[in-house]
């Protein structure tokens, strides 16, 4: 066990976290503690070992996962956040990675690809699962020695496409981007189909991660 990940739990649904945490010490992970809101976790890690890893519900009361892992990265910073869902919006996608979270995953994942998200993380800093396109995940995991590939391909950005990407970032839909950018939704469509196709992401989320990566925003 002396190689073994050291997890924290953060679900209300208790029959959900003792099943997980059984899996996890299946897999070879070590679980320190669950927790059954965002409150609970922030009362719990400062009297008990701090996690590497805290996989993070999202539908909690008291505190939900959006404002526990803001939390954490403003207290913890090095717990690295997965979140764990069962919805696939990307907006809910979109608000837990500007909160700091290092992944997102469905509740109906396999233990094999759980122990990869986890791993990932811990190896990469980041797991992305299908969110993205390969391409992306290689311009997101590049090495910082990347920094100057990376100012290059910004430079090649117009600042109408720096503008829609910081807008994008935001909770706003395309049509409040659109009214904000003094143009038509259908001008805000061809922004976004044009850089989905030069930054070879495949959806709102990836230009996030883009946006994220390149230092377009700052979170």
């Amino acid at each position: 066990m002396s190689d073994a990940i050291k997890v924290v739990l953060v679900d209300d649904h208790a029959l959900l976290r003792h099943g997980l945490a059984n899996t996890l010490t299946e897999l070879g992970h070590k679980v320190l503690y669950e927790c059954k809101n965002g409150k609970d976790l922030t009362e719990q890690i400062r009297k008990s070992e701090i996690p590497a890893i805290v996989l993070m519900d999202i539908n909690m009361p008291e505190m939900d996962g959006f404002d526990a892992t803001l939390w954490l990265k403003n207290n913890y910073p090095l717990v690295k956040v997965i979140a764990l869902s069962m919805f696939d919006d990307e907006d809910r996608i979109i608000r837990m990675l500007k909160n700091g979270a290092r992944g997102y995953v469905l509740k109906d994942i396999s233990p094999e690809e759980l122990n990869n998200a986890i791993q990932s993380v811990i190896k990469k800093g980041f797991y992305y699962s299908d969110l993205v396109s390969g391409s992306l995940i290689h311009s997101i995991n590049a090495d910082e020695d990347e920094s100057n590939n990376d100012r290059a391909q910004l430079l090649n950005l117009k600042p109408k496409d720096i503008e829609f990407l910081k807008l994008i970032c935001t909770e706003m839909t395309y049509k409040e981007i659109a009214e904000k950018m003094y143009l038509s939704p259908r001008t805000i469509d061809g922004y976004r189909d044009d850089l989905f196709q030069r930054l070879g992401a495949k959806s709102r989320v990836g230009l996030v991660l883009y946006a994220i990566k390149k230092g377009v925003v700052h979170f």
